[in-house]
């Protein structure tokens, strides 16, 4: 029974671990993706898609069994956030690497589409790398810094946006893709910003 209590217990710790590397290859593969002759390379970003889903059902799963099973671990609380960063935060560097998304029904110069892309990476990666500063030092003096409600909607829009380039990205050219798409980065960034606030707002002492 206690080998049994062990085992339950390292399983969200090893989903995380295993959405690391995922994270590692979905990142790769984008990068791939960007450096693809035409035509579009519709399967290989779906194969990359699909990784990206994986890697977030792993999150969703490793929470709720540390939640059931008791097993939540000051590891736990510090490699998860981190792992939920370097997804968003490496996938949009690498969107910005890659020239993503294009929006190319709204005639942008490539200096206006670039300061969106690398000034929407800047904002989420500085709302995270702040934020991590702030759960680190919390968690040193002792007190609990897991995800809130405005992280966790946070975290799903981000991801969202994510699946929007990807899928933008692969397959959909008209206008209404690209209004989609701005939109959906509107709203991410507003609400990273909004969560950024409240974040800083909760007690570290």
């Amino acid at each position: 029974m206690e080998n049994q209590n062990r085992i339950i217990r390292f399983i969200p710790n090893a989903l995380t671990i295993m959405r690391v590397l995922l994270t590692f290859i979905f990142l790769v593969m984008v990068l791939i993706a960007g450096r693809m002759e035409q035509p579009k390379p519709a399967q290989f970003l779906m194969v990359g898609f699909v990784l990206f889903v994986v890697a977030g059902l792993t999150d969703i799963v490793d929470g709720k069994i540390a939640r059931s099973f008791g097993a939540t671990s000051k590891f736990g609380r510090m490699l998860d956030p981190l792992a939920d960063k370097l997804l968003v935060c490496g996938a949009f560097f690498c969107f910005a690497v890659s020239h993503q998304p294009k929006l190319a029904n709204f005639n942008l110069s490539e200096g206006m589409l670039a300061a969106i892309r690398w000034s929407t990476w800047g904002i989420l990666t500085a709302r995270e790398l702040a934020v991590t500063v702030m759960r680190h030092l919390a968690e040193s003096r002792g007190v609990n810094f897991g995800a809130v409600w405005s992280g966790k909607l946070k975290m799903f829009v981000q991801s969202f946006g994510i699946g929007t380039v990807m899928i933008g990205w692969a397959f959909v050219w008209r206008i209404w893709g690209d209004y989609f798409t701005i939109i959906t980065y509107a709203v991410m960034v507003a609400l990273t910003a909004i969560s950024g606030i409240l974040a800083f707002r909760r007690p570290i002492r």
